[in-house]
């Protein structure tokens, strides 16, 4: 096994080691113990338990960047509608295709020290500028409602944390497609009129 291959073997189960224990209770013993690899392999790649959990943190962020896609209204190939409810779609899809990182990010990660607190306030910063900018938009093309947009922002993006929560960490049980139309018909229902 390369380097690579080695460091991401790492990882996952450190995922997983952070997912079922939590990262307070999360040994480097649990986690060299799951990756099958010998304690001084762990540090060849890491310098502690810490390193692994930002890593980890790290990767969700970008993931979750790469899923937001600013809506074009001037796309004449895609509604506005179809937009929106496209990235809802890769959201959600990359919040439920890696839930024991989804469970780090709504548990374990805030409130671990301040740079991490730190770095989860800009991501949550940046996404909710994001969607302030986007219901700005909206406004201007009349398919948001008129109203604060700082403030649409913030429900949007606290309603959409809720609803992980309870789906990551209560194990409600519902589909994909089920979520993303329900975000989409709640958006309507609420700020967007389209």
């Amino acid at each position: 096994m390369d380097k690579a291959e080695r460091r991401a073997q790492i990882l996952a189960h450190a995922r997983e080691v952070f997912a079922k224990r939590g990262y307070h209770a999360a040994k480097i013993d649990d986690i060299v113990a799951a990756a099958g690899v010998a304690r001084g392999t762990f540090y060849l790649y890491f310098d502690d338990k810490r390193a692994v959990f930002e890593e980890l943190v790290d990767h969700a962020f970008a993931r979750l960047d790469r899923a937001f896609v600013r809506v074009d209204p001037t796309d004449a190939t895609r509604t506005v509608a179809f937009q929106i409810q496209d990235n809802i779609e890769r959201i959600v899809a990359t919040l439920l295709e890696d839930r024991a990182t989804t469970k780090i990010l709504l548990s374990d990660a805030v409130g671990l020290d301040p740079d991490l607190d730190r770095k989860l306030l800009r991501f949550y910063e940046a996404v909710g500028t994001l969607l302030e900018e986007s219901f700005r938009d909206g406004q201007a093309l009349g398919v948001v409602a008129q109203g604060d947009v700082r403030i649409f922002a913030v429900l949007t993006l606290g309603a959409m944390k809720e609803l992980f929560y309870q789906v990551v960490m209560r194990g409600l049980d519902y589909s994909e497609e089920r979520i993303v139309a329900e975000m989409f018909a709640f958006l309507c229902h609420g700020v967007l009129r389209v």
